[in-house]
């Protein structure tokens, strides 16, 4: 799918918008739950994924699905690769 397709798909930007609200809370609850285990892995971008939910969730009306877009498709992959990177 490409950026023009994104943005006239109301339910898959829906889907990636929740998605993305699901890593930051993920992200969230490490950091609540596990604050050492956050200090050890710098590499994770832990407040830029919370403060993405957070502008995601509280944004309403607000959200720029071209600055979803980028995110997915500069920030994500780098973030997958990191947490990929931990697994056994």
């Amino acid at each position: 799918m490409d950026e023009p397709e994104f943005l006239s798909h109301r339910l898959v930007q829906d889907a990636v918008v929740r998605n993305l609200e699901i890593i930051g809370e993920a992200c969230n609850n490490v950091r609540k739950h596990d604050p050492s285990f956050v200090e050890a892995h710098p590499e994770i971008p832990w407040a830029s994924a919370i403060g993405n939910r957070n502008y995601l969730s509280h944004g309403y009306f607000n959200v720029s699905y071209t600055a979803v877009w980028n995110t997915v498709q500069l920030h994500l992959p780098g973030l997958r690769a990191a947490i990929a990177a931990l697994l056994p």
